[in-house]
């Protein structure tokens, strides 16, 4: 893995990711969930899949309550705080002219151990999400 500052910015998709869900979030924040209701079929005959309740869990998050955002979805608060920690790069390499980029270069047994520990924790993941079926299929 390398750090390195570039006079440019190498991710910019990262940058416009995280700035849109930054912008979903704050809406979501000041006016509750959207009223579409995206859920397909497996959902409404109770089985819940690993990204359930991110919505709500990041909706939470950016009003400040992580304990109900945690309930829903762990996955909300990291896509939030990783949504902040990328919009806080683009400004400083908007203002700076440096922006920050890493490049990973993982080896073959890196790569299946990363790949490994991702699968685990899906896993574990869907795990808690099943368990809190009736909670996730509440209406907001």
């Amino acid at each position: 893995m390398a750090v390195k500052l570039s006079s440019r910015d190498e991710h910019v998709w990262i940058t416009w990711t995280a700035l849109a869900g930054m912008a979903a979030a704050a809406v979501m924040a000041l006016w509750g969930l959207p009223p579409v209701d995206l859920h397909g079929l497996l959902h409404r005959l109770g089985v819940m899949d690993p990204l359930c309740g991110g919505t709500r869990s990041a909706m939470y998050t950016a009003r400040g309550d992580l304990a109900l955002a945690w309930t829903y979805n762990p996955l909300g608060i990291a896509a939030v705080a990783a949504g902040i920690l990328f919009s806080v790069r683009a400004a400083i390499g908007q203002l700076s002219g440096r922006w920050l980029a890493l490049d990973l270069a993982l080896s073959r047994r890196a790569q299946r151990f990363v790949v490994l520990v991702g699968v685990v924790l899906l896993s574990a993941l869907e795990w808690r999400q099943q368990t809190r079926a009736d909670l996730l299929i509440a209406p907001y």
